[in-house]
């Protein structure tokens, strides 16, 4: 078993490694103006070896949110029994406001603004995240117990955390400061969940 972990600690860092890498050369010249060979070739591995860690070249970009896929069907399923599947999920979404986690819009670290104008400027990155939240959204609907309701409660809560991400996002791209706009979001994710409690109860 201790074996077998540091094989796992070693691979993540690999990831990690060939992914940072990638993104480097991405922010500097250009998601499409770098080959899967350039990235090969920085990071000193060879091509087959980039391909066994990641499949596609996008992947490379979405690592960065490998941790977050299915976040909240993780959430549900290790809240407390005496809790809601959404009051769970309201108060880890303020957690992550207060962090400052970049899911929730609210970070101005300016490498994450630039990570983030990389991913919504380009294509078929995009794309791809939406894949993402596609997989996010039937493990949240499984979490809830399956079926139709559970499709559609997963559809709405996973839509209201975005449309909060993306007001966060905009106030902090059009010059705002995180700490400023913290309360407004604080305040919007406490009327969003109050929304999803009332309409879905």
């Amino acid at each position: 078993m201790e074996t077998t972990g540091l094989r796992e600690r070693k691979k993540r860092q690999t990831r990690r490694a060939l992914s940072d890498a990638a993104i480097a050369l991405f922010l500097d010249r250009g998601f499409d103006a770098v080959s899967v060979a350039e990235v090969a070739a920085a990071a000193d591995v060879s091509k087959p070896t980039l391909f066994r860690y990641f499949p596609a070249k996008e992947d490379l970009v979405l690592h960065r949110f490998a941790d977050h896929e299915a976040e909240e069907s993780r959430v549900v399923a290790a809240r407390p029994e005496d809790e809601s599947p959404l009051a769970a999920l309201h108060r880890h979404f303020l957690d992550g406001l207060a962090r400052r986690d970049p899911v929730t819009g609210l970070s101005d670290d300016a490498g994450v603004l630039a990570f983030l104008r990389l991913l919504y400027g380009t294509p078929s990155l995009v794309a791809r995240l939406y894949a993402y939240q596609q997989r996010s959204e039937e493990a949240l609907a499984e979490a809830l117990g399956g079926g139709l309701a559970a499709r559609l409660a997963a559809g709405q809560i996973v839509a209201v955390r975005r449309v909060l991400a993306e007001e966060n996002g905009r106030r902090i791209a059009a010059g705002e400061s995180a700490d400023a706009v913290y309360p407004d979001a604080v305040a919007a994710a406490d009327l969003a969940f109050r929304q999803l409690t009332d309409g879905l109860t």
